[in-house]
């Protein structure tokens, strides 16, 4: 083949090659005009969907609250002990075989109380020695007496030397000071006789028994141990930076209300409790000083040992805003409220919340103000701009009216049309 032709046929290959490619190109293919078609007027579809999703949609019921102005208590929390007003372990101050025991576990004793008894036999003994003992002296006081009275005239007439007028005085001296001495051993088997009888120094509650009737006891023994439950403490402590404000309520010359709450916040034990004591040092290993509040506890519903939450009222804000802690929504950018708008529409409103205000409601600090309304429950239908119906607390959205529900049907045949058409 000669040069010529095998240009031409080159030339050829090209041009038919080009041509094919700009067919396959440029071709209105049936069936891609067909998908490009539906393709838009799903797009179309789409963006009317959206349009009556947005303006066109039916409000969405939703609970609404107005912001109210009220007298808010402020409180500081903590986790507290009971504690015992007294608390006394009875131990004998004597050694002797215990009798018998006067009170039962459990029981309510009060001050003077006969609790136990000791064996008194030898402590009698002793005490009637004692007082033998004195009477034996008073005898010999009275002769030594008697004899320095006789001697006096004796001695004035030269009868009787001073040394022994000086001997019968020193004698009756003597003697008055042995008497003395048996007064006081005379007081001090008293003493011993009434350790016998085991008394109740303080009124409280019995516990449990450490001793039986019938063992011998000594001053190390313990029998029982009292607790003292009217009133009663609650110890608790608090972080150093609440000292200021605790030490600031506290000049004002008012007594502190305390609270005594169970576990679980569920219920109050007591609420007629006052602070008394603010420990003068704080802890630096926990960086937390210790505080003492004061019950009267008449039905001992607080108790030696047990654990509670405690709320210590440091201040009243007068005129506080509140609302429903359940407005309140988490954000990244923190907290926030729908708040409704004069046309029933909501906007995201940001809120700084200052103190919870009992189980329910919260205060605000700022971003609201007094008759402004916010949304309590639905907010998860909603989203800025989003009309609504708002309700009262718990009221019930009417049922749709007939009109309604021939719209709905008719937005819900055009929805499968446009879908047909795709």
């Amino acid at each position: 083949m000669s040069r010529f032709w095998k240009i031409a046929l080159i030339a050829i290959v090209v041009i038919v090659v080009g041509f094919v490619g700009f067919r396959m190109l440029h071709k209105p293919s049936g069936d891609e005009g067909s998908a490009g078609g539906g393709r838009r007027g799903g797009q179309q579809a789409q963006d009317a969907g959206g349009d009556n999703n947005g303006k066109d949609a039916p409000p969405v019921p939703v609970t609404v609250v107005p912001v109210t102005k009220q007298n808010v208590p402020i409180f500081l929390t903590a986790l507290g002990t009971v504690q015992a007003l007294n608390t006394v372990t009875i131990n004998p101050q004597v050694t002797g075989q215990l009798l018998r025991i006067n009170f039962k576990e459990g029981q309510e004793v009060k001050t003077g109380d006969v609790l136990a008894e000791i064996d008194p036999r030898t402590f009698q003994a002793n005490y009637q020695q004692a007082v033998a003992k004195k009477q034996q002296d008073q005898a010999l006081l009275a002769t030594a007496k008697s004899n320095l009275d006789r001697n006096v005239d004796l001695a004035t007439k030269g009868y009787i030397s001073k040394l022994d007028m000086d001997t019968l005085r020193n004698t009756l001296s003597q003697n008055q000071a042995t008497v003395q001495a048996d007064d006081a051993a005379i007081d001090s088997a008293k003493v011993q006789l009434g350790f016998t009888k085991i008394l109740s120094p303080i009124d409280g509650v019995a516990g449990i028994r450490a001793v039986d009737p019938g063992n011998v006891v000594t001053t190390t023994s313990s029998i029982v141990t009292l607790t003292q439950l009217h009133p009663i403490n609650v110890m608790f402590s608090l972080p150093e930076q609440n000292l200021e404000v605790v030490r600031e309520a506290m000049t004002k010359g008012l007594p502190l209300e305390v609270a005594a709450l169970d576990r679980a916040d569920a219920h109050t034990i007591a609420n007629d409790g006052v602070l008394k004591v603010v420990d003068n040092q704080i802890d630096v290993t926990t960086g937390t000083f210790r505080l003492k509040s004061e019950f009267p506890n008449p039905t001992s519903a607080l108790w030696p040992g047990q654990f509670v939450n405690v709320q210590l009222k440091v201040n009243t804000v007068n005129g506080g805003l509140v609302i429903p802690a359940q407005a309140v929504q988490r954000g990244p950018d923190g907290d926030y409220v729908y708040l409704v708008q004069a046309d029933n529409t909501v906007k995201m409103q940001a809120v700084k919340t200052t103190a919870e205000v009992g189980d329910s409601h919260v205060m605000i600090g700022s971003g609201l103000k007094e008759g402004d309304q916010v949304v309590t429950e639905g907010q998860f239908r909603l989203k800025p701009g989003s009309k609504i119906k708002p309700l009262k607390p718990g009221e019930v959205p009417a049922a749709p009216t007939d009109e309604e529900l021939q719209k709905a049907k008719k937005d819900g045949k055009g929805g499968r049309r446009g879908g047909g058409g795709r």
